[in-house]
Parts: C-alpha cells; sequence; structure tokens
C-alpha cells in the first residue's frame, strides 16, 4: 500500500533536503515543485573518484552521472537507477550495457531506506569495486578480472579542481 500522496512529497521533500545539505553533489529535478511522479533526479556526483578505462589503462574520473527515479510506490518501492557516465566497475554498467547498479543498497532497500545513505553507498561503492560480484556483461566482467589483479587504490587525495559541468552534460 504506496504512501497517502501529500506524505510520499514531503517525504521526498525533506530526503532531498537532507542531500543539499550532507552532500556536495549536484541534482537536477524533472519536477522542481515535486507535483508530478514519477519524479527523475538526475545526480551528478562530484569530487568522487572512481575507475573509468581511458587509453589502455584505469584513471581516476571525479565526476559521475547517475538519473534515479522515484515512483508513487517509493519508499516501498526501490528507486530506479541508470548510470549515465563512463565506467570501468564491476558492478556498475555503463551506460551502453543498461546503466545498472549492483548494490546491496537497492537489494536491502525498505522503508527506513534514504536517497542519502543510498547516496553516500553509491560514494563507496565507487571506492570499492567488488570484482567477486560482478554483472555479468563484457565490460563488468572485464573490470572484475583487472581488478582482481590489480585492486583499484584511490588517490590518496582527491584533488581541489574547479567543477565545470558543460551544457552537454559532461564533465571537464
Amino acid at each position: 500500500m504506496p504512501l497517502p500522496r501529500d506524505l510520499l512529497i514531503k517525504r521526498i521533500k525533506n530526503e532531498l533536503r537532507e542531500c543539499r545539505r550532507n552532500l556536495r553533489h549536484h541534482f537536477v529535478l524533472s519536477d522542481p515543485e515535486i507535483k508530478k511522479l514519477p519524479l527523475e533526479i538526475n545526480v551528478t556526483l562530484v569530487d568522487t573518484p572512481g575507475p573509468v578505462w581511458k587509453d589502455g589503462s584505469v584513471a581516476h574520473k571525479y565526476n559521475h552521472k547517475l538519473k534515479i527515479i522515484i515512483t508513487e510506490e517509493y519508499p516501498y518501492q526501490t528507486p530506479i537507477v541508470r548510470w549515465r557516465s563512463s565506467i570501468f566497475h564491476p558492478n556498475i554498467m555503463p551506460p551502453e550495457d543498461g546503466g545498472y547498479v549492483c548494490t546491496k543498497l537497492l537489494d536491502g532497500w525498505n522503508f527506513r531506506s534514504t536517497l542519502l545513505t543510498f547516496i553516500k553507498g553509491l560514494e563507496i561503492l565507487l571506492a570499492n569495486p567488488n570484482p567477486d560480484s560482478p554483472f555479468e556483461t563484457d565490460s563488468c566482467t572485464r573490470a572484475a578480472e583487472y581488478f582482481h589483479k590489480h585492486p583499484y587504490q584511490v588517490p590518496k587525495q582527491t584533488r581541489k579542481r574547479p567543477i565545470i559541468i558543460e551544457e552537454d552534460g559532461q564533465d571537464k
């Protein structure tokens, strides 16, 4: 049984307020007034290192994009999550493979789960690929094989640099 609409809207607004208060990431809503569901939330994770494959080796990308869709059944139904930027990770499919995110946070989603804890969990997942539990796509199994031999090392210091989000959605 879904939450009454007014309570659901209030909950979503509160969760987004907590995300903005506790995270430095960017959030763009398909409906800023949150009057219409499903609600699409385009998130740019900022200064969050994660692996990408570049020029034949693993490099660090610091800005990542994903889409979170909240339906009328939230919070009883997990949010729908699709990765939207390049990634070399056993547990996150690149967009061309579907952009699915494999995480225990979605498997264990319940009424008390929140967007804030989910996004913080994504930050941890980016820095800690689990090669023992990859998606069964070519890109994810290649990443798993690579990270079995070469564990991912997050840079010691997150680089401080200006964040530039281009009109086309690409970060620099």
